[in-house]
């Protein structure tokens, strides 16, 4: 729904009434309250007069001094210096005055960003179970913290030993024998499959006796299956080279040389 047009001022002072009631919800730069004034009235002269009545009767910061007392604001919320420069970024601050504001509120109140981050972090989380370690570092990162600072917070935690990767946790629920079947239909042979599943951080204790009892149900062929993706690429074996390449594909698809060797003899026939 759109907007109904703001009321233009018929005088400087709806410009000075319309200045003080933004000023009265929250604080704002210069730049902001500019943007705002000049939305209110086209007379620039009002504009100027009105933003230089505010800035020396302290109505309106300077952006360094602002910069200043977001800062304090923030650090005391336990937000990290990264936020700050983005959030001060976003209103209109030079990063010169932002950077000069973080030195001097860090020096003044002897801010100890690692400490504040591992605060945060055990503040925010009692423990890590409904949680990856993934989203952990996301949300301490848009918090402002570097990966140093995170890295410390987390060393820092008492349940540290228990934050674990998607990836892991995804492991955790895996079935051994339904993730085999489904490399299997991709083509795949056992030694490439275990590989995958180990990179998949996928227990992989059982992995030879559920090869074995998959087979004997047959599950899974590991021969037939070299042999199907051996005709799928139509190499012809009579030529030296050409069978070579075969060999070296069936391979890195991730079967024996038992295997590939029937596959070959098959198609030979």
């Amino acid at each position: 729904m759109q907007r109904p047009p703001l009321r233009q001022a018929k005088t400087i002072d709806n410009v000075f009434n319309s200045a003080y009631w933004h000023l009265s919800q929250q604080d704002f730069t210069i730049n902001e309250i500019r943007s705002k004034l000049e939305r209110k009235t086209d007379n620039q002269q009002w504009v100027d007069t009105v933003l230089a009545r505010l800035i020396e009767g302290g109505y309106v910061k300077q952006d360094v001094d602002f910069a200043v007392r977001y800062c304090e604001l923030a650090f005391s919320n336990e937000m990290g210096a990264g936020a700050i420069k983005r959030k001060l970024q976003q209103r209109g601050i030079a990063m010169n005055d932002i950077e000069h504001a973080i030195e001097q509120v860090v020096e003044a109140q002897q801010i100890d960003s690692y400490a504040m981050a591992a605060a945060r972090l055990r503040n925010k989380y009692d423990h890590f179970e409904a949680t990856s370690k993934e989203k952990v570092y996301a949300q301490m990162t848009t918090k402002g913290f570097s990966r140093a600072e995170i890295d410390h917070a987390l060393a820092q935690h008492p349940q540290r030993d228990t934050l674990r990767s998607k990836l892991a946790i995804k492991a955790d629920k895996a079935d051994l024998s339904r993730e085999i079947i489904k490399l299997f239909n991709k083509g795949k042979g056992k030694t490439l499959i275990l590989q995958e599943l180990k990179q998949r951080l996928i227990d992989v204790t059982d992995f030879e006796d559920t090869v074995y009892q998959l087979s004997l149900s047959d599950d899974i062929d590991f021969y037939q299956s070299c042999k199907n993706e051996l005709t799928k690429k139509r190499y012809n074996l009579m030529d030296y080279k050409e069978k070579s390449k075969a060999h070296a594909y069936l391979s890195r698809k991730g079967f024996s040389s038992d295997e590939i060797k029937e596959a070959m003899v098959i198609e030979d026939e």
